[in-house]
């Protein structure tokens, strides 16, 4: 087998942390201004035409949950805040039991919908008196490549010792998905997520479970392109994408999944769902721009 190499550095990133009540905490990583390419290379193994034209992008600073809100977070929030716009359920997530070494309230929160991760935002937005969004789909790149133009903030690469996907190969409607990307070996299966920060791996920025686990919803509507997508960070939101579900709009997540494969976890994969839709892979993490 071929000699794999995963890049692993130590930095420091600046942060702070939110206090949410009953010693919840909410951590919050600097990420600092730049611009960065966006998209996939032609080359990039497995990529979508829905990745290109690459095209340079300039980001302002903001910060990022260093994880995907938690269940403990979410509880935190919606059981001490008041109906903003609909209601939410103080207990979504199917995945409710410890993992490991780990109470269940490390685990991200699931089964919530674009819809339901607004209503988060606006109840924590209002908890707090700070102004906490959903990322744009280009913060959310530009956060996990943190200077990085490989598949993987971590190189070129990925697998299940770093990630929670689906390292097996499985066959899907006749189409065998693979467990394995490139060179890199397969894996195991978990069938669930992990507790945030489980891998004890970080980006350069200080971000981890950019990879996996579970899909996070970004505030942009979806194109089929990045034709005439916004070059200053800022989210894509002409709603020409109406799906034929009346619960909403065609949103974008980002990251891969516990039950998805190696390639959906690339740095510049791009999914697509309704805003209405609580899968229990979908999560999502917050940022704040002042």
């Amino acid at each position: 087998m071929a000699k794999i190499t995963i890049r692993k550095q130590t930095r420091q990133a600046e942060y702070y942390v939110e206090m949410l009540g009953n010693n919840v905490e909410l951590a919050m990583v600097k990420i600092p201004a730049g611009r960065f390419i966006m998209g996939s290379t032609e080359d990039e193994l497995e990529r979508l035409d829905r990745e290109s034209p690459q095209h340079e992008v300039t980001v302002s600073e903001f910060f990022m949950g260093r994880y995907p809100i938690t269940q403990g977070q979410w509880k935190a929030v919606v059981e001490t805040t008041e109906k903003i716009e609909r209601d939410l359920k103080p207990d979504p997530s199917e995945f409710k039991d410890a993992y490991e070494n780990y109470d269940r309230w490390s685990r991200p929160v699931e089964q919530v919908s674009w819809l339901d991760a607004k209503e988060f935002c606006a109840r924590l937005s209002q908890k707090t008196g700070r102004d906490y969004r959903l990322p744009t789909e280009a913060q959310w790149e530009y956060a996990c490549r943190a200077g990085t133009a490989t598949p993987f903030h971590f190189g070129e690469t990925i697998t299940t010792d770093l990630a929670n996907y689906c390292g097996t190969d499985r066959e899907i409607g006749g189409e065998t998905y693979s467990g394995s990307y490139g060179r890199g070996p397969k894996g195991e299966y978990r069938e669930q997520t992990t507790p945030v920060g489980y891998f004890k791996v970080a980006n350069p920025f200080g971000l981890c479970d950019m990879h996996g686990n579970v899909w996070e919803w970004c505030e942009d509507d979806f194109h089929d392109n990045y034709e005439g997508a916004p070059d200053d960070g800022s989210a894509w939101l002409s709603q020409n994408t109406k799906t034929t579900d009346t619960t909403g709009y065609s949103k974008i997540l980002r990251g891969g999944s516990w039950l998805y494969y190696s390639r959906h976890c690339r740095s510049a994969y791009r999914s697509i769902n309704n805003s209405g839709i609580d899968y229990r892979y979908f999560g999502f993490r917050v940022v704040r721009v002042k």
